[in-house]
């Protein structure tokens, strides 16, 4: 295979990676654009929790709860580990917590009228 051969399945490859990257960050996106959602990561953001804990925390229904934590485990965004009969939550990584803080703090800015800044 020729040199611009070479290039050229590696550009395909690269687009390719893009593309599932971009639909990925979308899924993701789409998954924090629940209230209930965006507050059980805001609560696990801070720690660790049951579902009791983040039940009290974002004020939604028990069951409702259970099913939006489904969903965020079903998509790898919160692991789970046992604690005797108690299933505690936790984000998967820091990335997430991180962009659940951007998303509140560009709301803090847009509440209070702040300015932007970098």
């Amino acid at each position: 295979m020729s040199a611009s051969g070479n290039a050229a399945g590696a550009h395909g490859v690269q687009e390719r990676v893009a593309g599932q990257r971009l639909d990925v960050a979308v899924s993701v996106l789409a998954l924090l654009a629940d209230r209930t959602r965006l507050a059980l990561l805001a609560e696990l953001g801070r720690g660790e929790a049951d579902v009791t804990t983040l039940t009290e925390a974002c004020g939604a229904a028990r069951p409702s709860v259970s099913q939006h934590l489904a969903k965020l485990r079903l998509a790898g965004l919160v692991s789970t580990r046992k604690d005797g009969r108690r299933v505690v939550y936790s984000l998967r990584h820091g990335h997430l917590r991180r962009l659940v803080d951007e998303a509140l703090n560009v709301a803090d800015h847009q509440i209070g009228a702040l300015p932007p800044h970098d």
